[in-house]
């Protein structure tokens, strides 16, 4: 589903295409005709609409312009009052006089029983947003007589004479929802444009300063942030096979195999565990790279860089894809000790990046330097490496983003993903896609994947040569950062993992994992299985067969339960065993947005 999609979705949520039963003739522009009585707004022109709005508003906030926001319905002026507040306007409410644009210069003086009440003359405001236009007929007669521009929603029985006063019309049904949503697209406008006049303020300030200064500053400012490019924005792969395999054929991918699988209750690397069908995350990888070079005839090398205690365990694996272009070595005895204390990416870190401290770029490429194999690369034409440091069973190699470095020649970046999405409405922010979005590495986690450029390994190694220790951590806090989507990043860290990917909602053809096109939410099922799930064994001996899930939504699961074979999941579905009691799925099962507590709910306890 594309970005436009989601965004005509959002604007159809809020009955925003509904008009009244009557179509002006002037509104037929913005019509899609009729049904069940009803004129249909075109949502794309209210999008369109809705830009042209923003981009207006967010022009005079640059210049900090006097708003003045008008509105009528009292279902709205608890949202019209927290937009005020937060873009630091005062809500003025002297539009309710007459004649209080018109007659502006002369104060007015009103007397009650109780008190006397004195206005002075008022400034006209710059813009004026009228949120319900067919009320407030008389402010827009007076803006118009002052050629003040009126930001103003229109419905489909405005008159003309009203609609033709309105500089920027936003046709669409004033309901409570999409006032919401307009008076937050007008929010976060103003809010950006204040912070760009800000920076630009600082910016001239900071002329007077020395250049260390400045790059004091400039850092302080910065080291809490990120570069972002969405994944979206990135020109689309070569679809030429020849001009892919040339592309691919400048690669090289590197995988770290560090990690045990003890926090599973598997005695091994966590490379080498099973997922489904006696293959192993590892022989997935390797397939995949395997796939590539049949499908496109290029030659992508492998290099495995493995910790001692999961050497052999590799080797194994190893020994069923023979003839193929893989370099299996072990890691130096300088930094053996870090490797050995490396924490799997499963433990539980606050950042996801800090369990690769341990790990010095800068000694790992020296040691690949000294064997010659970089040599070796670089003469057969590759330029760039994709370091990876989990077990992502995604398609790793994307020849869109290698696309995207080799033209715009960078050095290296990493691909991450928002801990928390952001709302659909900051899709519709203007010129979202012409300035560098800085985000916090707060809001960020680090998929483990990284990009580099071949020639930025030399570089590497003299910051070993000068004893500074480079761990993949410190390349994210200076990289650019690529914000892929979730289908990019197919983690093995828990059973609840195993549950998905042995599930029908994914197959593995010819060794190559591929997700089932029945489910049409791209995003996957959250599972959150008990203590009681933990380790491997555990986890297949409470399973009989795995669950089919591709309806599911989400699975919580506490406590002694135990599931037979046949079993559906759909919606969400809840099942928590209380201490000392036991909760067994007959086989066969359907559950549906399900609660249960005891066996007796197996029948009933919908949500």
């Amino acid at each position: 589903m594309t970005i436009h999609s989601v965004v005509i979705q959002k604007l159809l949520s809020t009955n925003a295409h509904l008009g009244r039963r009557v179509t002006a003739h002037h509104f037929k522009i913005f019509s899609e005709g009729s049904r069940n009585g009803l004129s249909i707004i075109d949502s794309d022109k209210t999008l369109i609409c809705l830009r042209n709005a923003c981009n207006f508003i967010g022009h005079l906030a640059r210049d900090n312009a006097r708003f003045l926001f008008v509105n009528t319905n009292a279902l709205f002026d608890e949202i019209v009052s927290q937009m005020t507040q937060t873009v630091g306007i005062k809500n003025d409410t002297t539009w309710r006089l007459g004649g209080f644009l018109t007659n502006s210069s002369s104060p007015k003086k009103f007397r009650g029983r109780n008190k006397k009440l004195n206005l002075g003359a008022i400034q006209a405001p710059d813009c004026i947003v009228i949120f319900d236009t067919e009320r407030k007929s008389s402010v827009i007669q007076e803006a118009d007589k002052l050629q003040i521009p009126i930001v103003g929603l229109v419905d489909s029985s405005m008159p003309s004479d009203t609609y033709e006063k309105i500089t920027y019309p936003v046709p669409a049904n004033d309901s409570v929802q999409f006032v919401y949503l307009f008076c937050n697209l007008i929010t976060k406008t103003i809010l950006y444009e204040q912070k760009r006049s800000q920076a630009a303020l600082a910016g001239k300030e900071d002329k007077s300063r020395t250049r260390d200064d400045v790059q004091r500053i400039d850092k302080t400012a910065t080291k809490d942030k990120i570069s972002v490019l969405p994944y979206e924005n990135l020109q689309p792969a070569p679809e030429d096979i020849l001009e892919t395999k040339q592309l691919l054929d400048k690669l090289v991918v590197l995988k770290f195999n560090g990690s045990l699988g003890t926090k599973m209750g598997f005695n091994g690397p966590k490379s080498v565990m099973e997922v489904c069908g006696g293959l192993t995350c590892l022989d997935l990888i390797l397939n995949q790279i395997e796939s590539l070079n049949s499908k496109y005839g290029c030659n992508i090398p492998l290099l495995l860089v493995n910790a001692p205690n999961t050497h052999d365990g590799v080797l194994k694996v190893l020994e069923r894809h023979t003839n193929k272009n893989i370099h299996s070595l072990v890691q130096s005895q300088r930094h053996q000790r870090n490797v050995s204390d490396l924490p799997p990416v499963s433990d539980g870190i606050q950042d996801d990046h800090d369990g690769m401290d341990s790990l010095n770029l800068a000694e790992v490429f020296s040691s690949l330097m000294d064997d010659g194999k970089i040599d070796v690369l670089l003469s057969q034409g590759k330029e760039y490496i994709l370091v990876l440091n989990s077990d992502n069973l995604a398609h790793i190699v994307d020849p869109k983003i290698l696309n995207h470095l080799i033209q715009n020649n960078i050095e290296y970046c990493v691909e991450v993903m928002p801990k928390s999405y952001e709302s659909e409405e900051s899709n519709l922010l203007p010129n979202k896609e012409e300035f560098e979005n800085l985000m916090p590495k707060k809001n960020l986690k680090f998929t483990h994947t990284m990009w580099m450029n071949m020639n930025f390994i030399e570089s590497l190694v003299q910051r070993r040569a000068a004893k500074e220790s480079l761990t993949i951590s410190k390349l994210f806090d200076q990289s650019f950062a690529i914000n892929v989507p979730k289908s990019r990043y197919l983690p093995v860290e828990a059973t609840s993992d195993l549950l998905l990917l042995q599930s029908d909602l994914y197959t593995f053809t010819d060794g190559i994992l591929t997700r089932n096109t029945a489910r049409g939410n791209l995003a996957d099922p959250s599972i959150e299985l008990g203590p009681e799930f933990e380790t491997i064994n555990d986890f297949r001996t409470r399973f009989k067969s795995i669950p089919s899930v591709v309806g599911l939504v989400s699975l919580k699961v506490a406590g002694d339960v135990w599931f037979g074979t046949g079993i559906t999941l759909k919606g969400k579905v809840d099942i928590h065993a209380r201490p000392g009691m036991r909760i067994a799925i007959p086989d066969g099962t359907v559950l549906e947005n399900k609660i249960i507590t005891s066996q007796g709910d197996i029948g009933g306890g919908s949500l």
